[in-house]
C-alpha cells in the first residue's frame, strides 16, 4: 500500500472565496453528471469525487486557481506529487482518469476550449529499471581506459561526458566545438525534436575534453567534419555501435558484469544526483525531459528520502 499523500508543501496565498465557489459550484454539477448521465454507480461516483477533491485541495494550495484556469503543467506537477508522496503507479493512474473525468464534462459543457490532462502520460505500471552504476564502479571504468593513447584519451573524455553530463548518446555524438563553452562552464546539447538544452559540465569533464582536442588536431584531415567533437581513428564521426563496443569493454575490464550501455551513464548520473539532494524538477531539466512523468523512472530511490530532499530544494 502507498503512502499517505499529504500536502503540506503546499503552502501559497489562500484561495479567495470566489475561486471556492468555483470548485464547489462545478463540482456539484459534476458530481449530478457522473450519477444521471453517465449513470455511474455510487462507489464509482464517490471514488470520483475523491480523485477530484484530492486534485482541487492541491491546486487551492499550491495555485488557488479556478478549474478553468488549471493549466497542463498544472496537472502534471500534480502527478508528480503523487509520486512523490509514494502513491503506487495504480493510484496515480486511477487518480489521472479522474482528473480527465472531470477536465472532459467541463469540455463538453464548454467551459474550457482544451483539456489540460489529455495529453498528461498514463503512469505505468511494471516498468523495467536499468542497471545503474556506483561511484565506484564508475570510477573502475573509468580506470579501465588506457589514457596514454589518442583513443584512450578519447573514450575516457566521451564517457565522462555520458555520466557528468547525463546526455543520450546519440546527444554526445551530436556535439560539435560549436557547443563547448568552457568559459561559462557548460555544453549545449541538441536532443529530441532539435531541443537544445544547456547542462553544466564539470572541471572533470572539461579536463578530459582538453587533453582530447590536445590529440584530436593530429587526426583532423582535409576531407573531414572538424566541427565533430568526437572522431575515430580515421578522423570521422562515431557510430552508436561503436560507443556500445567502447563502454562494454571498458566494463569488461573493468570487471563488471552488468548490463552496460550509454544509457546506464545517464541512468547513473540521475540517480546520484537526486541521492545528493538535487530535485526530480532539476533532474527533468539536465535530462531533457518535455515530461516530468518521463523522469519518473529515475526516482526509484527510498521515498522518505526523496521527499525530505524535495522539502528541502523545491520552492514551497
Amino acid at each position: 500500500m502507498g503512502h499517505k499523500v499529504s500536502y503540506n508543501l503546499m503552502k501559497t496565498e489562500p484561495a479567495t472565496t470566489e475561486t471556492l465557489a468555483a470548485w464547489k459550484e462545478l463540482g456539484l454539477k459534476y458530481r449530478t453528471y457522473l450519477k444521471l448521465e453517465k449513470r455511474l454507480s455510487a462507489n464509482t461516483v464517490i471514488s470520483y469525487m475523491r480523485d477530484i477533491r484530492q486534485f482541487a485541495l492541491y491546486v487551492l494550495r499550491r495555485e488557488a486557481c479556478r478549474p478553468t484556469e488549471v493549466t497542463r503543467e498544472g496537472v502534471e506537477q500534480y502527478m508528480a506529487h503523487l509520486y512523490e508522496c509514494g502513491a503506487e503507479k495504480t493510484s496515480q493512474a486511477r487518480a489521472l482518469s479522474g482528473v480527465r473525468s472531470f477536465f472532459n464534462y467541463l469540455l463538453l459543457e464548454g467551459l474550457i476550449d482544451e483539456s489540460p490532462a489529455e495529453f498528461v502520460p498514463t503512469p505505468k505500471a511494471g516498468r523495467q529499471l536499468p542497471d545503474v552504476l556506483t561511484l565506484d564502479e564508475i570510477d573502475r571504468i573509468m580506470a579501465a581506459i588506457d589514457c596514454s593513447t589518442a583513443k584512450g584519451l578519447r573514450d575516457s573524455a566521451m564517457l565522462e561526458v555520458l555520466y557528468s553530463c547525463g546526455v543520450r548518446v546519440s546527444e554526445l555524438l551530436a556535439l560539435r566545438m560549436s557547443d563547448l563553452f568552457f568559459g561559462e562552464g557548460y555544453i549545449r546539447v541538441i536532443g529530441k525534436g532539435d531541443k537544445q538544452r544547456i547542462v553544466p559540465v564539470s572541471a572533470v569533464a572539461r579536463e578530459k575534453i582538453y587533453r582530447w582536442l590536445d590529440v584530436r588536431k593530429t587526426m583532423l584531415k582535409a576531407n573531414i567534419n572538424e566541427e565533430c567533437l568526437f572522431l575515430n581513428n580515421r578522423g570521422k564521426s562515431l557510430t552508436r555501435v561503436m560507443v556500445f563496443t567502447i563502454i562494454r569493454q571498458a566494463a569488461a575490464r573493468a570487471g563488471i558484469a552488468k548490463s552496460i550501455s550509454p544509457h546506464t551513464f545517464r541512468h547513473s548520473f540521475a540517480t546520484h544526483l537526486l541521492n545528493g539532494g538535487a530535485s526530480i524538477r532539476q533532474v527533468q531539466e539536465m535530462l531533457g525531459h518535455e515530461s516530468i512523468i518521463t523522469t519518473e523512472i529515475y526516482t526509484h530511490l527510498d521515498r522518505e528520502h526523496l521527499r525530505e530532499t524535495l522539502e528541502k530544494h523545491l520552492p514551497v
